[in-house]
């Protein structure tokens, strides 16, 4: 979406000579943190609730398992939700210093 508004806005860009890149990747970022974060806490709240853990006979809980074949790999799924947020932040960000330094009129 980022890329896409990008290209979108060159013509209005180069007519006014605002550079507006980096006024709409800042709000982008920001959404994609805000995924990362959302993430981050089901992350914690899979560990809290003992999610992937097994029960002990003495009614305490074994260490974490989160096993492929449980059905419910919780944990797996929020850090790959972490990482694929964090990255898309960061590409949004080097978008967004790329449209400080170019204006997108280059020829």
């Amino acid at each position: 979406m980022s890329t896409q508004a990008n290209y979108a806005m060159v013509p209005w860009t180069c007519a006014h000579g605002l550079r507006a890149v980096p006024l709409v990747a800042f709000p982008l970022m920001m959404f994609s943190l805000a995924g990362a974060f959302l993430s981050w806490r089901a992350f914690g709240r899979s560990r809290a609730a003992g999610i992937g853990t097994v029960p002990m006979p003495d009614a305490s809980r074994a260490p974490p398992l989160d096993p492929p074949e449980g059905g419910r790999p919780h944990r797996l799924v929020a850090i790959i939700g972490i990482l694929v947020s964090l990255l898309f932040a960061l590409v949004i960000a080097v978008h967004g210093v790329a449209g400080i330094v170019f204006d997108g009129c280059e020829r």
